[in-house]
């Protein structure tokens, strides 16, 4: 009788450990065992300063003086007409500095002049917010940015490079940065992404030709 007894608790028991060895092999919410936490979602990168271009229309403000304020486009020349002051070079600036640049000029003619620019209609953008490639690519190409798009993205979209491209040489030039160089070669042919930078807005990629 005894000997019947412990055999049923000895399966009991058996019994018992396989279930929480099964519940513990499925592990929660079906995730296995040790495996990583999905990434977050990464935000989209933004230029830090938007800067005004051909096309783009500006509303200039003069404080206290409406026959100085004005709403006028930026022309192909990368410049806007003021009273008092004529042409006024403002391409590839930013709207703060434009403002600073007309309060300095206009202090030849009134006191103190306080002067706000807002950027009505943005005709530039579509070329600022675009990256390049030129040089030895089979396509060279302009195409709108894309958040998280690398130089490589940026050389398979143009075909890869061409037989006399010498990649290695290759540079990155961003606005307001010196030019980086780039290992292509080394990207493409033995996967060292060190070099493989992520794009921003305007910048332009250039594959050289080799000398020989």
């Amino acid at each position: 009788m005894k000997a019947k007894v412990w055999a049923d608790l000895k399966r009991t028991a058996s019994l018992a450990t396989a279930v929480i060895v099964l519940l513990l092999g499925q592990g929660c919410a079906g995730t296995p065992a040790g495996a990583p936490p999905p990434e977050e979602a990464q935000p989209p990168e933004f230029t830090d300063e938007y800067r005004v271009g051909v096309g783009d229309s500006l509303t200039i403000d003069v404080w206290r003086n409406p026959d100085l304020s004005v709403s006028v486009p930026v022309r192909p020349d990368g410049r806007i007409s003021m009273p008092l002051l004529g042409d006024v070079d403002v391409g590839g600036k930013t709207p703060q500095s434009v403002g600073a640049e007309i309060e300095r000029q206009l202090a030849d003619y009134i006191r103190d002049p306080k002067v706000s620019v807002i950027v009505g209609g943005v005709g530039s953008a579509e070329y600022l917010t675009r990256v390049r490639v030129t040089g030895a690519v089979q396509q060279p190409l302009s195409i709108p940015y894309r958040p998280g798009m690398t130089i490589l993205d940026l050389i398979l979209e143009a075909g890869g490079v061409t037989e006399f491209a010498n990649a290695n040489s290759t540079r990155l030039f961003r606005t307001g940065e010196e030019p980086r160089s780039v290992k292509l070669r080394s990207i493409m042919e033995l996967g060292d992404l060190s070099t493989n930078f992520q794009l921003r807005p305007g910048d332009v990629v250039t594959v050289p030709e080799s000398a020989f």
